[in-house]
């Protein structure tokens, strides 16, 4: 039988099938990956084993970039809304609580292994069609988790060099970009560290940072009801139609400036709030204020960015000790707790902190220039504009805000790059579409943060111009999670077409659908980021797919029957000099039979096993062909199924097969195609130029000439 070579050991399984395993000392370089080392990829795994921890700590680790947004949604709530910024705000609480909790909680059930939903859409399409889908939907993903990192990095950043004691530092290190890419190289090497070590980071950040927010809304909601003007004050000018969102940039005037001109305020700017307004006010009555909050409710989306990382961090959630790889019911019941607990506390933060930041402070500090501008509830804690909601609020405890907000937006890309190790090496190394390397957490964190840092360069470290960007890639994985969940939905119903569609879904997608078409509209710039992303994933996907075509890539035989398994082990105890592939529906073995002896000269009493190749999905990348061997007219049969490419599983076959005194004969025949076509037609269809294939693939598993199968063409 067939001694294992260097580089490729091909051992027989009598129970579960013929696996082929690649040694770790391979020295060749051959990146291929088969048997036990594939299963990780090919499953649920990606690498090594994730190290889990207890469902709250991992909240954290999601919390980080959920939490974090409250460093600037109350300001971005009064940019869009103006004054209906707390009614705009509960309509994003309801769609949260009600919209995305069920959907994802869905999806946490029906992808429990951190694919989220690009899983769930992926089994609804086969072949280069949804491979495509795939990728289309982790370059969303990678825009949205790499924008996380790279903005929040940069928020800190700013809130960092705006801070007074800050202002004591030597201007060298006043750069924003510079501290941005200080920040996410700190956060690279938290996690070459390791990902318990990054978690119990994660947990502290979050405990100060979200009892530092408690402390100052909780303030300002003590402050509200004993002084309820502040109330009566918003209540009155909302009522009376002085929204406070004007059409033009209000830049907070010094203590010597005059009344701009209407000159200076048809200056073009950017859209944000005003004071006032030179229109006549017109009453706003209930109705119309819910409609205006709606229409506005877009603007504030980047308040739902912690629910695919949420998913997408599932592996490192502890489960029960019954769990299993194919049913983890302990582990998708404790996402759905996180699922749900981190959008309560958001939920509260987010009305508390709109409720306080619209009543409490002036509309022109808000604006654009404004001293509370994109760092509201840092005014409040600063007691800045002589307004202390506590006795010790200052500039002490501001400080002491600032730095907990620095922390969490510095390490808000914790969870986004843990969700980027989570979904990259489940799909591109299976797809063929990355170097085996990736599959590795080490090697692929210094990737990201190459890419970070690169990103970070581009922009220039700049949150405005990545914001556009971020909301893009949130809002569409969130569209493709509700697609998934309502079209999983409606095949498990079953009655009427009506009766099957589940319609609080659809009603979800809509919603989803029109707040994803919305901003795309409005920050078009955010959708051509995007698809940078996209074409950057798929361009190096279709050329890793190319570089890695000549790989073995057959992980292990699987067997169409007991009797199949019993005369597969046969063969490998016998000697068998010839191996001859036949192209099924042309001429039959009788004379295939006759026309091999003829050419190629083989006496009659040479036994001859002929293999019968069907392809299945050729955009899979690796397989395990399913044997049915039968002996008929006096020869064996082997037909072979579910091949995701013909060359490789001949190959394959031939060294299983192949004898200890004298290597076993493939003999074909020629073919009349044109180079070209064939090589288009072995990359895109596994077909092709079958014989020069299957040598090559030959000289790579077996450095030993005297041992390797030998390739006959006549």
């Amino acid at each position: 039988m067939y001694k294992p070579p260097k580089i490729w050991r091909l051992s027989c399984d009598r129970n579960s099938g013929t696996s082929m395993n690649s040694p770790a000392s391979a020295d060749s370089g051959n990146p291929n990956k088969t048997g036990a080392e594939l299963s990780s990829a090919q499953g649920h795994g990606a690498g090594t084993p994730h190290h889990q921890s207890f469902w709250l700590w991992v909240l954290c680790l999601t919390g980080v970039d959920y939490f974090s947004t409250l460093a600037y949604q109350p300001s971005i709530a009064i940019t869009s809304a103006g004054r209906l910024a707390p009614v705009a705000t509960i309509l994003l609480v309801l769609v949260t609580l009600f919209g995305a909790v069920p959907i994802y909680c869905r999806v946490a059930k029906s992808s429990p292994h951190g694919q989220g939903s690009i899983a769930m859409l992926q089994r609804l399409l086969r072949g280069w069609s949804g491979k495509f889908l795939v990728l289309t939907l982790l370059g969303f993903a990678a825009t949205d988790f790499v924008i996380t990192i790279t903005l929040s990095a940069a928020d800190a950043a700013k809130h960092l060099i705006e801070n007074p004691l800050f202002h004591k530092v030597p201007s060298f290190f006043h750069s924003q970009v510079g501290i941005t890419l200080v920040m996410i190289m700190a956060l690279g090497a938290l996690f070459l560290k390791g990902v318990r070590e990054v978690i119990g980071v994660a947990v502290a950040i979050v405990a100060v940072y979200l009892v530092m927010n408690v402390i100052v809304i909780s303030g300002g909601l003590y402050t509200l009801t004993q002084q309820p003007h502040f109330v009566s004050d918003w209540w009155d000018k909302l009522s009376s139609g002085d929204v406070g969102i004007a059409a033009h940039a209000y830049e907070a005037p010094s203590e010597s400036a005059t009344p701009s001109t209407s000159n200076e305020a048809d200056s073009p700017s950017e859209s944000t709030i005003s004071p006032g307004t030179a229109t006549p006010l017109v009453p706003l009555t209930w109705y119309a204020g819910l409609f205006m909050s709606a229409l506005l409710f877009p603007k504030l989306a980047l308040g739902l960015s912690g629910f695919e990382t949420g998913v997408a961090v599932m592996p490192q959630i502890k489960g029960d000790p019954s769990d299993t790889e194919e049913a983890p019911l302990g582990r998708i019941k404790r996402t759905q707790w996180l699922l749900l607990t981190s959008a309560l506390i958001m939920s509260v933060m987010l009305v508390g902190s709109s409720i306080v930041v619209t009543t409490l402070i002036p509309l022109e500090a808000l604006a654009h220039g404004g001293p509370a501008y994109e760092r509201a509830l840092a005014y409040l804690a600063h007691a800045e504009g002589g307004l202390k909601l506590w006795p010790f609020f200052g500039e002490v405890f501001g400080t002491m805000y600032d730095m907990s907000t620095v922390a969490i937006l510095c390490f808000a890309g914790a969870s986004a790059l843990s969700g980027l190790l989570n979904l990259i090496p489940r799909y591109l190394p299976k797809f063929g579409m990355a170097p085996d390397w990736v599959s590795a957490t080490r090697p692929l964190v210094c990737v990201i943060i190459v890419v970070c840092l690169i990103v970070t360069l581009i922009f220039r470290a700049s949150v405005e111009e990545q914001g556009a960007a971020y909301a893009t890639g949130v809002m569409v994985l969130i569209l493709s999670a509700c697609v998934a969940v309502t079209i999983e939905r409606y095949r498990e119903r079953i009655g009427s077409t009506w009766g099957r569609v589940p319609w609080p879904m659809v009603l979800i997608t809509v919603v989803f659908l029109y707040t994803a078409v919305d901003i795309m509209i409005e920050k078009s710039e955010g959708l051509v980021i995007s698809l940078f992303f996209i074409a950057a994933i798929m361009g190096v996907s279709l050329v890793s797919r190319i570089v890695r075509s000549d790989e073995l890539r057959v992980v292990r035989f699987q067997y169409a029957n007991n009797d199949s398994k019993f005369r597969w082990n046969t063969l490998q105890h016998v000697e068998i000099p010839v191996l001859a592939p036949h192209r099924p529906g042309g001429r039959t073995l009788d004379e295939k039979e006759r026309e091999l002896r003829i050419w190629h000269h083989l006496d009659d009493e040479i036994p001859v096993v002929f293999v019968e190749i069907s392809l299945g999905d050729t955009s899979d990348f690796f397989q395990e062909p399913v044997l049915d061997i039968r002996h008929e007219g006096g020869r064996y049969i082997i037909r072979v199924s579910h091949c995701t490419s013909i060359a490789p599983a001949i190959a394959a076959l031939a060294l299983s097969l192949n004898g200890t005194t004298k290597p076993i004969e493939l003999h074909f025949g020629w073919s009349d195609e044109s180079p070209l076509k064939m090589n288009l037609g072995f990359l895109l269809f596994g077909e092709g130029n079958i014989p020069f294939l299957v040598k090559e693939l030959l000289r790579d598993a077996q450095p030993d000439e005297a041992l390797r199968p030998r390739v006959i063409i006549g």
